[in-house]
C-alpha cells in the first residue's frame, strides 16, 4: 500500500511540461502515420479503379469463349462500366462534399467490392455487364472523394503536391500492370481471377480508410443536381447503345434509329436543365473560357482514340493473331509502359515550348504512331507492330500533364475541382464512343480487318485536329 502510495507522489511530482512534451512528440509521429496509411488508401482507391479500365481488355476473349457473346456483349462489358463511370462522376463529388468525403468513399470501395465479386460469379453476359454497371458506380465515387480526402489529409500545398504525385503514379502503375496482370490471371485461373483480385484490395482499403482517413467538413447547402444526373445516363447511355447495336442491327434498323434520336433529345433536355439549375452537375459556364472548351475536347478526342484501339488490339492479337492472354499483355507493355516515363517528362518539355505546343506534339506523335499502323494484316509480326504502339503511348504520355494544368489554369482556382471532374468526365465519355464506335466498325469475320483500319484512321485524324485545335486556340488568345 505505502508503495502505491510513493509510486502515485512521484507521478504527481514530474512536471506537467514533461508529459506534454512526450505527448507533442508522439502526437506527430502518429499523425504522419496515420496521414501515410490515409494517402496509403486513397491510392488503392484510384488504383483499383485504373487498373480495371485496363484489365477486363485482356480477358475480352476469354468472357466471350465462356459466356458465349459477340463483339457488341464484349463493348457493353467494358463500355457498362465506363458509362456509369463518367455519367456519375460528376454527381459522386458532390454527394462527398455534402455529406463528408470519408463515409462516401467507403461507401464507394464497399460497392467497387461487391460489384466485382458479382463479376466474377457471373453465370452469363447479361449479369456480367449490370455487374459491371454497378461497378463503374463504385469507380465514380472512388476517385473524386479520394482526392477529396487527400486535400483534407495534406492541408499543406507542397506535401498535397507530393501525395497527388504518389497518388496519381500508383494509378499509372496500376493502368500499366493491368493488361499484364489479367494475361498472367487468365493463364492460371482463368478470366474470372480478373475481378476477385479486387477482394483483398477493397477489403484492404476499406479498413484503412475507415481507420485512418478523417471526414472532411459537410456542405448540407451542396444540392444534388438529380435531373441532371439522370438525363446525363440517359443521354450517354442511349447514344453509346445506338452505336454499338448499329454495327450489330445495321444502322437502318429502327431501335438503332430510335436510340440515337433518344439520344439527341435527352441531350437537349439536360443543357436546358444544366442552364436553369442553381447548381448544376455540369456548369456549362466553364466553357466559355476558350482554353477550357479546348482542352476538354482534345481530351475527348483522346481517349476516343487511345481507348477503341486498346479495345480492338485486344481482339486483334487474340483473335485474329492467336495470341494468349499473357501474351496479349505482354503486347500492351510497350505502348502502356511509356506512359508513365513520358508523364515525369512532360512538365519540364512544356515548361521549354509551352504546354499548347507540348499537348499539339504529344497528338501529333500518337497520330504518326496510329497512320504507321494502317499496314497490320492477319498474321502481321509483333516486331512490326510494338514501335507503333509505343510512340502512341509515348504521345499520349506527352501530352495528358500539360492538358490537365492548361485545363485548371483556364478557370478560377476557386472552380479547379469541379473543372478537374469536367474533364474526367469527358476523358471517360471519349472511352464511351471509342469502345462503342470502333468496336461496331471491326464486326464480326472478315470485316475486322477493314474496321481496324478505319479506327487507324479516324484515330490518326481526331488526334491532329485535337493538337491543331489547342495549338491555334491558345495562339489566338496570346493575340
Amino acid at each position: 500500500m505505502r508503495t502505491s502510495s510513493l509510486t502515485l507522489e512521484n507521478a504527481r511530482a514530474v512536471p506537467a511540461t514533461s508529459g506534454s512534451a512526450q505527448h507533442s512528440a508522439r502526437q506527430p509521429l502518429r499523425s504522419n502515420f496515420s496521414t501515410s496509411l490515409t494517402l496509403a488508401a486513397m491510392s488503392l482507391g484510384y488504383g483499383v479503379v485504373q487498373l480495371d479500365v485496363t484489365i477486363v481488355n485482356t480477358a475480352l476473349n476469354s468472357i466471350g469463349t465462356s459466356l458465349g457473346g459477340g463483339v457488341s456483349e464484349l463493348q457493353w462489358v467494358v463500355n457498362a462500366y465506363t458509362i456509369a463511370f463518367a455519367a456519375f462522376i460528376l454527381t459522386a463529388g458532390a454527394l462527398g462534399d455534402r455529406i463528408g468525403a470519408k463515409r462516401v468513399f467507403t461507401a464507394g470501395f464497399a460497392i467497387f467490392t461487391a460489384a466485382s465479386v458479382a463479376c466474377a460469379l457471373a453465370p452469363g453476359a447479361a449479369i456480367l455487364i449490370a455487374a459491371r454497371a454497378v461497378q463503374g458506380f463504385g469507380a465514380a465515387i472512388l476517385v473524386p472523394n479520394s482526392l477529396a480526402l487527400l486535400s483534407h489529409a495534406y492541408p499543406d500545398e507542397k506535401g498535397r503536391g507530393r501525395a497527388v504525385g504518389i497518388w496519381a503514379a500508383g494509378a499509372s502503375m496500376a493502368l500499366i500492370s493491368g493488361p499484364l496482370i489479367g494475361g498472367g490471371l487468365i493463364a492460371l485461373v482463368g478470366w474470372r481471377a480478373i475481378f476477385l483480385v479486387n477482394l483483398p484490395i477493397g477489403l484492404v482499403g476499406m479498413w484503412l480508410s475507415w481507420r485512418y482517413a478523417s471526414e472532411t467538413t459537410r456542405s448540407p447547402q451542396r444540392e444534388i443536381d438529380l435531373p441532371g444526373q439522370l438525363a446525363a445516363i440517359a443521354a450517354l447511355g442511349c447514344l453509346a447503345g445506338a452505336i454499338i447495336e448499329g454495327g450489330a442491327l445495321g444502322w437502318h434498323n429502327p431501335f438503332v434509329i430510335a436510340a440515337f434520336a433518344a439520344a439527341a433529345i435527352v441531350a437537349v433536355l439536360f443543357v436546358l436543365r444544366e442552364r436553369r439549375a442553381a447548381q448544376p452537375m455540369l456548369p456549362l459556364s466553364l466553357f466559355s473560357h476558350r482554353l477550357f472548351a479546348l482542352t476538354s475536347l482534345v481530351g475527348l478526342f483522346v481517349n476516343i482514340a487511345f481507348y477503341g484501339l486498346i479495345f480492338v488490339f485486344s481482339l486483334y492479337f487474340q483473335r485474329v493473331n492467336g495470341l494468349s492472354p499473357f501474351a496479349t499483355g505482354l503486347a500492351f507493355l510497350p505502348m502502356l509502359g511509356l506512359v508513365l516515363p513520358v508523364n515525369l517528362v512532360a512538365a519540364r518539355v512544356a515548361e521549354r515550348i509551352g504546354a499548347p505546343v507540348t499537348i499539339a506534339l504529344g497528338a501529333g506523335l500518337s497520330a504518326i504512331g496510329c497512320l504507321a499502323l494502317l499496314g497490320i494484316e492477319p498474321g502481321t509480326s509483333y516486331w512490326e507492330i510494338g514501335t507503333q504502339l509505343a510512340v502512341i503511348g509515348a504521345g499520349l504520355g506527352l501530352l495528358v500533364p500539360p492538358l490537365t494544368s492548361t485545363l485548371l489554369g483556364s478557370v478560377e482556382k476557386k472552380r479547379s475541382g469541379i473543372a478537374a471532374g469536367v474533364l474526367n468526365a469527358t476523358r471517360q465519355t471519349g472511352s464511351v464512343l471509342g469502345v462503342a464506335l470502333f468496336g461496331s466498325l471491326i464486326g464480326e469475320g472478315d470485316a475486322f480487318m477493314a474496321g481496324a483500319h478505319a479506327a487507324l484512321l479516324i484515330s490518326a485524324c481526331l488526334l491532329l485536329v485535337a493538337g491543331l485545335a489547342v495549338w491555334r486556340g491558345a495562339s489566338a488568345k496570346a493575340a
